[in-house]
């Protein structure tokens, strides 16, 4: 444990100073007050504000109602797609294309698309980000499925288990990591799209406040932000992997 720390802060003041030497290179080859503003103390220094501020937690709040919102949906539609496309080998074979195709399209190419769909800049948004996070779910549900030692059913059924009852004792706790790293996923690729669209006529969330920052010219708290998005984004990568590390089977 006190190794891997020590590997971390050894990595942190790496990247500082990296990032610090960007910043030198910048201001030698074009002499631009945008490149003092960036540098690691000054950022830092506007993250540090940043925390005091009632504002940015309201940006916060507000970005994570849409993508709370967004991941709601997108496991309501994805688990029971996820079912019926994994045990169904019909369906499996004329649905796989159309969903590799559609998941290989940027979720942020919908964004003309759901603008005209939607009558409000959350329930657009909200679009894009499920259009990203459904198809993570979908497809490790899959991999789960795909991993259930049906001998488990037999057992079930041998004791005279309902279907309910499969579900929660033989399938569910095969499927479990599976989900999670599908949620995992699909939450990264979220916390991702949640920035640029974000970027739509709202006037709250992260992105907004980006936007904002680039907009009066304070690119202290410009850069403040993205690392505080970073840092957000892996306190809640590292929950999800913790919660995950609780369903591995041996």
């Amino acid at each position: 444990m006190r190794a891997n720390i020590k590997y971390s802060i050894f990595g942190i003041i790496t990247l500082l100073v990296f990032w610090q030497l960007l910043v030198v290179i910048g201001i030698t080859l074009n002499d631009n007050y945008v490149y003092t503003q960036i540098a690691p103390i000054n950022s830092l220094e506007a993250l540090w504000h940043l925390f005091f501020e009632e504002k940015f937690y309201n940006h916060i709040f507000a970005s994570f109602y849409r993508i709370f919102c967004a991941l709601f949906l997108a496991l309501l539609i994805g688990i029971p797609l996820g079912l019926i496309y994994s045990t169904n080998e019909k369906i499996k074979n004329v649905f796989y294309l159309p969903f590799q195709i559609l998941r290989m399209i940027s979720p942020l190419s919908w964004m003309p698309i759901a603008v005209l769909i939607y009558d409000s800049w959350d329930g657009a948004i909200i679009f894009l980000i499920v259009m990203a996070a459904i198809w993570p779910i979908i497809f490790n549900l899959t991999q789960g499925m795909a991993k259930i030692d049906i001998g488990w059913i037999y057992v079930a059924k041998s004791f005279k288990a309902n279907v309910i009852d499969q579900l929660r004792y033989a399938i569910i706790p095969a499927i479990a990591q599976d989900v999670i790293t599908g949620l995992r996923l699909a939450l990264g690729v979220s916390w991702i799209i949640i920035v640029p669209a974000e970027y739509l006529g709202v006037t709250s969330g992260l992105g907004y406040a980006i936007n904002d920052a680039r907009d009066t010219l304070d690119y202290s708290k410009l850069a403040a932000l993205i690392l505080a998005i970073g840092i957000i984004g892996f306190t809640i990568d590292s929950l999800l992997q913790s919660l995950n590390s609780k369903f591995k089977w041996n």
